[in-house]
């Protein structure tokens, strides 16, 4: 059972999570022969002033 944990900065629309987790899930589908009901898929939305590269944050 694939389980892929997104993390990103900033907020993503329903249509775009949606076309993530096609995304996701058909390339599983397609290289693992994983079928697209076992994938699970969490996308966390961080905000920027959360978020860090080195010392400068993003927000």
């Amino acid at each position: 059972m694939p389980y892929i944990n997104l993390k990103l900065v900033g907020k993503l629309t329903k249509e775009q999570k949606e076309k993530i987790a096609k995304g996701f899930s058909d390339t599983l589908l397609n290289v693992a022969n994983k079928p697209k009901e076992y994938m699970y898929l969490v996308i966390d939305e961080v905000s920027g002033e959360n978020w860090a590269q080195g010392d400068k944050f993003f927000g």
